[in-house]
């Protein structure tokens, strides 16, 4: 009998999957397996039910806490962001991947399932996890060249229960971190988004009219509490984008450059992810040195790529990640943030750590000697100076 294990969300793509994997690839059992991430728990409830249905065994994993501890704050040390995007779907699939493939080895699998398209991040996200094993990787929606308006027509031929139609066709994917909205309309960039694709979010314009101010404490570059109220991580970051939501903050609409090479444009909901690393990316100036700082960027900057690219368990992802935490062990202290109407402005900040010191810069009295620095001021710029007399 052989045996496919598939990574299920409970949409279109992946409920088609099932079964096609059965006629036209000649799986006998069909085993779905739903990660909650943090998605709405009448969406896992959903899921999980269509599964049951639909397929030969079903499991629903809550990975929520494991998804925060090991990638979430991670991105959050590493200030994560590619082109503007907060990596919420890309730091989820590898985990999700890991976790199907931990099942089908318990189940002894033939194969391993996903429903993303021959066009897109996805399917590398998982593949590079998947194909570490020797089980087979089976994609229907990119080896059938499938689209939208047939996959519509294929379910509906079989009482598959789906909520996309012709007329509602968004495809929206979000965990805890971000919430993507994407198809119809939005994939021409000249089209304005209409406000109903937005549920996180509401619109800057209808905002409250007054600010809030919040707190965030950071130890070991990671949150720890919220308004001087200490709490795990999924509790924190839920709580983030209940409150930045309501103040319309973090809505992003870009163009991405796929790993492929396409240009697509992606628009997201991450209103947590934004306060965190507003407040984070801020009181790492004030703890690390300037060297450090512009180091550290570049670092950041490579381990986002990987990150987006799902290459999570590439030696140098390994390597940037241990630079990155040995310089969180000072990135401890508060941050204030101002929300208003979409924005998230740090105006507060403090740590034990700080290399920032009044008593120094004041332009009252101070222990440094002003005329020190003459010596320092005529050797600043030497090298230029001299060009520009050559060229004379």
């Amino acid at each position: 009998m052989k045996t496919v294990v598939l990574a299920y969300s409970g949409g279109l793509d992946t409920s088609v999957c099932i079964p096609l994997l059965k006629e036209r690839y000649d799986y006998d059992r069909v085993i779905t397996v739903v990660a909650d991430v943090g998605q709405p728990a009448s969406e896992i409830d959903d899921a999980t039910k269509r599964a049951e249905t639909l397929a030969d065994e079903h499991y629903t994993l809550d990975l929520k806490n494991e998804f925060v501890d090991d990638y979430l704050f991670p991105s959050i040390r590493a200030n994560g962001l590619y082109e503007g995007y907060v990596l919420g779907t890309a730091l989820a699939r590898p985990l999700i991947a890991k976790k199907i493939v931990e099942v089908a080895k318990s189940e002894k699998a033939d194969a391993l399932a996903h429903g993303c398209t021959g066009k897109g991040n996805d399917q590398l996200r998982f593949e590079v996890v998947f194909r570490a094993t020797d089980l087979d990787v089976v994609a229907p929606m990119r080896d059938m060249n499938l689209t939208r308006e047939w996959e519509i027509d294929y379910a509906s031929g079989r009482g598959i229960p789906v909520t996309v139609s012709r007329e509602n066709i968004w495809s929206v994917d979000e965990n805890l971190w971000s919430r993507s909205i994407e198809g119809g309309e939005l994939e021409n960039p000249y089209f304005i988004p209409p406000e109903e694709i937005y549920e996180w979010t509401r619109s800057p314009e209808d905002a409250p009219p007054d600010p809030e101010i919040i707190e965030l404490t950071f130890l070991n570059g990671v949150p720890v509490s919220l308004n001087g109220t200490t709490m795990d991580g999924v509790s924190l970051i839920a709580e983030l984008n209940r409150i930045g939501g309501a103040h319309g903050i973090g809505r992003s609409d870009n163009i991405e450059d796929r790993v492929l090479g396409l240009k697509a444009r992606e628009i997201y909901e991450h209103p947590a992810a934004t306060i965190l690393l507003s407040a984070h990316r801020d009181l790492e100036s004030l703890v690390l040195t300037r060297d450090e700082l512009r180091f550290k960027a570049m670092v950041d900057a490579a381990w986002a790529e990987l990150a987006y690219m799902g290459l999570v368990d590439d030696p140098l992802y390994t390597d940037l990640s241990a630079f990155i935490g040995e310089t969180q062990k000072r990135v401890a202290g508060d941050v204030k943030l101002r929300l208003y109407r979409g924005s998230a402005r740090v105006v507060a900040r403090r740590s034990d750590f700080a290399l920032y010191s009044e008593e120094l810069v004041s332009f009252g009295e101070s222990s440094i000697d002003q005329k020190d620095s003459e010596g320092f001021s005529k050797y600043h710029g030497f090298q230029a100076r001299l060009v520009r007399k050559k060229m004379k």
